[in-house]
């Protein structure tokens, strides 16, 4: 039963078979550890895992995951010579040589799980849109020859990608394919914006187009909590006796409370205070905050170690427990930071669709500590935006364990 789940939380669907193979193998391995873990423990608890022989289990654990991943691989080699098959190619046509229509023809064509055999365009415009094709590209006629086209031909689907604000040759051309049977699609130019979990809902059956959303609605942001949750408790019961040795030390080692208090900006930007260890002399959260620079004078010597290890951040776990906070997010920064950078980046305040986290997609790419750059600060903010578009648990799960070779192997953070 875990092998299933496993397998139907890892298959791979359109969008994952372009991905790299070894994120494939990361995702089995990581999602059958969480769920294997999970049965074990409840085994270990009720007694029934003294039941079944010790070299049963141990094989069990190791054989699954790799007959799952060479599942997926058997897929992914199968699936295209299956497309391929006499009656299982839809052929398709484009209506309309923009830019996203260029780009889509480029996706047809370069994606063999699609079992789509793409024609040619349509378009009105032949004069100024033919060298614009791609090689290989087809000019067929104009809109007004699409539909004759169509059921001659017998195509099987029409992608209409015409920039919409041309909406009257739009709806003439729907109206002249009421009479196929092919399978339309109108493609928007939304992607002149930066799309962040773009998707199609609807309200009471009016069909709406989400353009920036959250990746943690409905079951997922009841994963991603609940996930939280139970990570912070078990870290904070694992941790507890080091939290109070470190309160112990700030507390003797300079003068000031445990605790560093700071306003932070969480999910939708709303303010939040965010706890660490003090390691600093002073405790700022004012208009003007200055970034901790190597060799401050400001930091303790206490607290240069404990900035060094990630020590310090070890009670952002009660923000987690809180609600304020994620294991894995956007680090969050003070509120001085933000109102400077939302001005100079673009797009720099989507990060705050998500609750702010204690390591995130950003850090274990190496860019952790001082942003003494405005580029380094863009890199954060592309790294953020790239965890919110391609969310995934097993990607809080393999973000994780980097962000424990980084701490141990990294020397940016002072």
């Amino acid at each position: 039963m875990l092998a299933l789940i496993v397998f139907a939380m890892t298959f791979p669907g359109e969008s994952r078979f372009h991905e790299r193979p070894w994120k494939l193998v990361r995702d089995v391995i990581l999602y059958w550890l969480a769920l294997a873990a999970i049965l074990l423990l409840f085994g270990y608890a009720t007694g029934y895992l003294k039941y079944f022989p010790a070299s049963m289990t141990v094989t069990w654990l190791a054989a699954t995951p790799l007959v799952l991943v060479a599942s997926h691989f058997a897929a992914r080699m199968l699936l295209p010579r299956v497309m391929a098959m006499q009656g299982n190619q839809r052929t398709a046509v484009i209506a309309g040589t923009t830019e996203h229509g260029i780009r889509l023809d480029r996706e047809i064509r370069g994606d063999p799980f699609l079992g789509t055999c793409l024609v040619g365009f349509f378009d009105d415009r032949e004069s100024r849109r033919l060298a614009e094709l791609p090689a290989g590209g087809r000019l067929l006629g104009k809109l007004s020859e699409v539909a004759a086209f169509v059921k001659e031909n017998r195509i099987d689907l029409i992608y209409v990608t015409l920039p919409m604000a041309t909406q009257p040759r739009i709806m003439a051309l729907l109206g002249d394919l009421r009479d196929t049977t092919a399978s339309i699609y109108f493609v928007p130019d939304l992607f002149v914006t930066d799309l962040i979990q773009g998707r199609i809902a609807s309200i009471n059956g009016m069909p709406v187009v989400a353009v920036c959303e959250t990746p943690f609605t409905g079951i997922d942001g009841a994963i991603k909590r609940l996930s939280d949750v139970v990570l912070s408790l078990l870290i904070l019961a694992l941790i507890s006796p080091l939290m109070l040795a470190i309160a112990i030390g700030v507390k003797r080692s300079s003068p000031g409370p445990v605790l560093f208090k700071q306003r932070r900006y969480g999910a939708d930007g709303r303010e939040i205070l965010v706890y660490k260890f003090r390691s600093m002399t002073v405790c700022e959260d004012g208009e003007q905050i200055v970034q901790a620079t190597r060799n401050d004078q400001r930091v303790t010597r206490l607290g240069a170690f404990l900035r060094r290890t990630s020590l310090d951040e070890l009670p952002q776990f009660i923000n987690v427990l809180q609600g304020r906070m994620s294991v894995v997010g956007p680090r969050p920064h003070a509120v001085a930071h933000n109102e400077l950078y939302r001005k100079l980046l673009k797009g720099y305040m989507l990060r705050h669709k998500v609750k702010p986290g204690i390591t995130g997609w950003a850090q274990v790419h190496g860019y952790r500590g001082e942003t003494d750059t405005l580029d380094k600060m863009r890199k954060r903010v592309e790294y953020d935006l790239d965890y919110l578009r391609t969310w995934s648990l097993g990607m809080d799960l393999w973000i994780i364990l980097k962000t424990v070779r980084v701490v141990l192997r990294d020397r940016h953070a002072y």
